[in-house]
């Protein structure tokens, strides 16, 4: 039986022990939300794989060439760009809560057109649906990612990639059904309805108890409310003035281009570069997926240990080896030796990258959309490149052009080790002290918030920030 803490207050369950031999400790609502926001990231993975593992079929019912298909996914992108531009503001402004929800349903509604455009053979139809959906990642991208560190600093212990590892598991899956859909000739408009469906559900039931609620300071509170009338939003737009937050942008960028060409490219690639089936196909982005799994799953231990410079430095290092392997290894069974080393390498960029960005307190919307920015265009610029480039030297050839961006990200966070390093210096306290009842006089409720949880301004920096 739980003991009681003070005033009658549960004690919190115990977690794992951190490297400085103390045992981290987190509330039941932390240990719920974060059970609720894995199953978030999850269901976003698989609903991404889904769609990415059956694009060999969506060009095919489309009649496009590599180049017209890589147009038409920029395109789509557009969207995701002008509504990451201001994704910060409306994450500031309507909360966490809202903000996701809002991007369930457009991604709901994108699924049906996606099913529609390729089975009406209809390029436009496809087209609202692509802009829909990268207008819902994009959304939904800033809130995932702000609650994951909120929940970190709750739990005490670095759990950040294992949202990321959640989404990684979802990606499997999801390429498992992709491969199953295409190996059964599954209607592309039933497939996509059917997962949209189900998306939305999901995420009605567990968005509300994913995202933590907190009370905050008069002060912070006041300050809050302030930026519901503006001032979130010109905070949101203030971060890209901030260089440090510029520079982690690249370093998002070039692991965002890592695997978004492994999802948009790769089973093309595999399907045009060594004549493969769709199916197959479709298991070798599995085997991607996987590899990007287990390097999350071991990172918490990792960057607990070694601390997040170096684990970025060796990632960013793997992920280029990997790509090139893949790119010019002479024979099918190396080339999915490449896979394997480009998805363990790709890993943990974006989840140690967006936990610098997001974890120092306040603005830290504003930061996210920054970076998320940064992978948007990359998503803008790598479709058309890519397929022009494949008509003149192949696709599996083409996607070697990506290795300039990860020797750039590389670089980058070699010249920003101190940031890093910092970072790491300042990960969760493996300790939280036992909740109390503050005096009425100490404790506001939070701006959007049904619940209450008591907290500082120490230990509340960007409670502001949380619906």
């Amino acid at each position: 039986m739980r003991t009681a803490g003070p005033r009658g207050v549960p004690r919190p369950r115990r977690g794992a022990v951190g490297r400085d031999g103390t045992a981290a400790v987190a509330p039941p609502q932390a240990l719920r939300a974060r059970g609720a926001l894995l199953g978030l990231y999850g269901l976003l993975g698989l609903s991404v794989a889904t769609w990415l593992s059956r694009l060999p079929k969506v060009r095919t019912d489309l009649g496009l060439s590599t180049g017209e298909f890589g147009t038409v996914l920029l395109i789509g992108s557009l969207g995701s760009l002008v509504t990451v531009l201001v994704a910060g503001g409306l994450v500031a402004r309507w909360g966490s809560r809202r903000s996701m929800m809002v991007a369930a349903f457009a991604f709901a509604v994108a699924s049906v057109f996606l099913g529609l455009g390729p089975t009406l053979g209809s390029v436009p139809v496809l087209l609202v649906g692509v802009v829909l959906m990268s207008m819902s990642f994009a959304l939904g991208n800033v809130p995932l990612n702000l609650e994951s560190v909120i929940i970190e600093r709750a739990m005490g212990r670095t759990v950040v990639p294992q949202f990321h590892a959640a989404f990684s598991v979802g990606s499997v899956l999801g390429s498992g059904i992709g491969a199953l859909a295409a190996w059964g000739h599954l209607p592309l408009v039933v497939h996509f309805s059917v997962i949209g469906a189900i998306s939305l559900v999901w995420r009605w039931h567990s968005v509300p108890i994913s995202v933590l609620p907190v009370v905050t300071p008069q002060p912070v509170a006041l300050a809050a409310g302030r930026g519901r009338r503006g001032g979130a939003a010109r905070q949101a737009m203030a971060a890209w003035r901030e260089p440090r937050t510029l520079l982690l942008g690249l370093v998002v960028m070039a692991g965002a281009l890592s695997e978004g060409t492994a999802n948009g490219w790769l089973a093309i690639s595999v399907v045009d570069g060594f004549a493969q089936t769709e199916a197959l196909a479709a298991v070798v982005f599995g085997v991607f997926v996987a590899s990007m799994t287990v390097s999350r799953i071991a990172g918490t231990a990792v960057i607990d240990r070694y601390g997040r410079w170096p684990v970025l430095m060796t990632s960013s290092s793997l992920a280029l080896g990997g790509l090139v392997l893949f790119g010019l290894a002479p024979s099918f069974p190396l080339a999915v030796a490449g896979v394997v080393a480009w998805g363990l390498g790709s890993g943990l960029v974006i989840p140690i990258a967006m936990a610098v960005v997001a974890g120092d307190g306040l603005g830290a919307a504003g930061r996210v959309s920054v970076v998320s920015a940064f992978a948007s265009v990359s998503g803008l610029a790598a479709p058309p490149v890519i397929g022009i480039a494949a008509e003149q030297m192949g696709i599996r050839h083409a996607v070697l052009l990506i290795a300039v961006v990860l020797v750039l990200g590389i670089l980058v966070t070699r010249a920003q080790r101190a940031v890093f390093t910092a970072a790491s210096a300042t990960l969760p306290q493996r300790t939280l002290p036992q909740p109390t009842l503050p005096r009425p006089s100490e404790e506001v409720p939070a701006v959007s918030s049904g619940h209450v949880v008591a907290c500082s301004a120490t230990d509340c920096p960007i409670a502001q920030e949380i619906a």
